[in-house]
């Protein structure tokens, strides 16, 4: 009978823990509903360019033509500090894009220039994953910077799920279920990381989320057509 009591009891104390901690992470916030762009726009933009497009419940980054003619990275318009996201995402074949985190909207300059990026890349047939040092451009990497390991991209053509943690400064990239990087921002290693990279001259980029660490999240406009879906976030 003592026994069961205690066993009870611990159960009591885990589940109270569980609890607090789901609280302290809050609630899913669906980003996208798979109908509308309410809370999106274009980067340093009022309006959606045209080149992205809502296609069977994705929002879809559409290749280069005269119809997609405005081009432009898609902005969430809220900053969020410190949070999980999660998302789909399928390239066609030969396919380039990202997600970016923590950005600013500075005039002038692109949001690539102050944010780190999650590369979403067609890795067998974009030139760009043969590029940078060790696979650090390949899908999922913190791009030119830290290798996807392992490499667990699913292929043009196929859904892959997608996952990124920022909590104070801590990063944690997933790909289809499986860590695959995980850094730390703003300390010696990160500067290093930066000033031996294709960022380094970019004081914006070092100091990625600047003074409030916290920024916007962005998908990028690399004139290729990329699906996202089931893109929702929680803060933490």
């Amino acid at each position: 009978m003592k026994l069961k009591l205690m066993m009870g009891g611990l159960l009591a104390l885990l589940l109270v823990g569980m609890n607090a901690t789901a609280q302290k992470k809050g609630k899913w916030v669906t980003l996208f509903d798979g109908k509308t762009m309410k809370g999106w726009k274009g980067y340093n933009m009022t309006n959606i360019p045209n080149a992205w497009t809502i296609e069977d419940g994705a929002l879809k980054i559409n290749a280069k033509s005269p119809t997609t003619n405005e081009r432009g990275d898609l902005l969430f318009d809220k900053k969020f500090k410190n949070f999980e996201l999660q998302l789909m995402y399928k390239v066609d074949k030969g396919a380039n894009s990202g997600i970016l985190y923590l950005g600013q909207e500075l005039p002038g300059k692109k949001i690539y220039q102050s944010a780190p990026e999650y590369q979403v890349l067609d890795n067998e047939n974009h030139p760009d994953a043969k590029a940078g040092k060790n696979g650090n451009r390949k899908s999922a990497s913190l791009y030119d910077m830290i290798p996807a390991t392992p490499q667990v991209d699913k292929g043009y053509g196929q859904w892959n799920e997608a996952r990124i943690i920022v909590k104070d400064g801590h990063v944690q990239h997933y790909l289809n279920g499986k860590k695959v990087v995980e850094y730390t921002l703003w300390n010696e290693d990160w500067k290093n990381m930066v000033l031996n990279s294709k960022f380094k001259d970019w004081a914006d980029f070092m100091n990625a989320g600047g003074d409030t660490r916290s920024g916007y999240i962005a998908l990028q406009d690399h004139g290729n057509n990329v699906w996202f879906k089931n893109i929702k976030l929680r803060e933490l």
